[in-house]
């Protein structure tokens, strides 16, 4: 499932998560954004508990955005125990991203 993550909610939703977490920078007003959200979607489902999967719409959220410097949206962060483990900018097939992701586990 993914899940919408906020200013408020971000570190006890991802940081604490105690799992490998992928965080979807994005806006509704973004037509690449758009295009992410489906792989994102397939990538929650196909490892379900596993991991975390959350969207942050940087609109909405300024403060997280600022923090981890999001400049370019789509950005996908990839955490591992809190922290950022590696980055995608952009919109990249399901495989680059799942390889990433596989790397974390």
């Amino acid at each position: 499932m993914t899940i919408e993550v906020t200013d408020a909610t971000f570190e006890d939703a991802i940081t604490n998560a105690g799992k490998p977490a992928i965080v979807d920078f994005w806006a509704e007003w973004c037509g690449p954004c758009r295009m992410l959200t489906p792989i994102v979607h397939e990538l929650s489902e196909q490892y379900g508990d596993q991991v975390v999967v959350a969207k942050v719409d940087v609109d909405s959220n300024p403060q997280i955005s600022l923090k981890f410097g999001i400049r370019n949206i789509p950005t996908i962060l990839f955490f591992k125990n809190g922290e950022v483990a590696d980055k995608q900018v952009g919109v990249v097939p399901k495989g680059v991203l799942a390889a990433k992701l596989e790397a974390l586990m």
